[in-house]
């Protein structure tokens, strides 16, 4: 996927994805990695291939460019030897990044306010209005990048608060019995585990997660990896494979990933309909409760039915 959004600057910004190693059709100054995981096994055979694309995607950049890379990811680091032009690095656990956040504090709405350091040199003082330990690591990737551009940080500390968010990235959509209502693509453990634990920093009784896993081959691999992403809601329901490009080659279903997270001691339900669902989650979310549809496919849906 690549997500396009025209305005008036002279900067071109593109969100790129690896797979079919579509992003290698770009030619850009700068490149921003957030990390390298284990997906689109479909396509890359294994880890490695991802990496050997990433590698290629880095070699697109000019002598005079700029690779920005996430310290605390040790297969981004692993770029830094490919790269042909200037890294800077962005960290909260590594000690050796260029940017840092440190004294990291998070609000009843989940939003991290932190002290920034570049080269361990105070800069400042930041609040975000999104969720989540990750967009921490968002926000320095977006101060290291804009540094390089010398952009002023006055600037870039107002725009990073007056960022709400993206379309379904724990996307508010409304309240059911006096529970909010969120809504969030995430459809790789990696991403759960980041959406279930920016939810963590909210405050609210109890949790409900709807996941609908996306694509036969990506449940089947990362069937385990799924189950145990899951494990920290407190209720959840999981609904059939969105298929997207696939037939269902692989022998897997939905039920599997609810018998896996069973197995791991925690109760999991398999609900088809999402009528069903709308209505098991009417008659048992209870007020204060917080409710997540997640997944990349129709889930998304049965926010809106709820809301009607």
């Amino acid at each position: 996927m690549q997500t396009i959004v025209f305005g008036n600057s002279s900067y071109f910004i593109i969100e790129a994805c690896e797979y079919v190693e579509s992003f290698l059709k770009f030619r850009p100054k700068s490149e921003v990695i957030l990390n390298i995981d284990n997906d689109h096994l479909d396509y890359f055979k294994n880890l490695d291939a991802i990496k050997l694309a990433f590698e290629k995607y880095v070699k697109l950049l000019p002598s005079d460019g700029l690779l920005v890379l996430n310290a605390d990811d040790k297969s981004c680091l692993e770029l830094i030897n490919s790269s042909p032009c200037q890294v800077v690095t962005y960290g909260i656990e590594n000690e050796d990044a260029d940017f840092k956040a440190k004294d990291i504090v998070f609000d009843n709405n989940g939003f991290a306010s932190f002290d920034a350091y570049k080269n361990n040199e105070f800069l400042d003082n930041f609040s975000l209005s999104v969720a989540g330990y990750h967009n921490v690591l968002n926000a320095l990737a977006c101060i290291g990048l804009c540094f390089n551009y010398n952009i002023d940080i006055k600037c870039i500390k107002s725009a990073l608060k007056k960022f709400t968010g993206a379309s379904r990235r724990l996307e508010y959509k409304g309240s059911i019995n006096q529970a909010s209502l969120f809504d969030d693509y995430g459809h790789h453990p990696t991403e759960i585990r980041a959406t279930s634990n920016a939810i963590k920093n909210k405050t609210y009784n109890e949790s409900w997660v709807v996941f609908q896993p996306h694509t036969y081959s990506r449940t089947k691999s990362l069937l385990d990896d799924f189950a145990k992403s899951l494990l920290e809601f407190d209720h959840i329901i999981i609904t059939d494979i969105y298929a997207a490009r696939e037939k269902n080659v692989y022998g897997i279903s939905s039920k599997d990933l609810a018998n896996k997270i069973n197995d791991y001691g925690k109760n999991a339900i398999y609900i088809s309909s999402f009528e069903e669902i709308v209505s098991y989650l009417k008659n048992n979310v209870k007020k204060d409760d917080i409710v997540l549809t997640l997944g990349a496919g129709t889930v998304t849906e049965i926010g809106g039915m709820l809301l009607k």
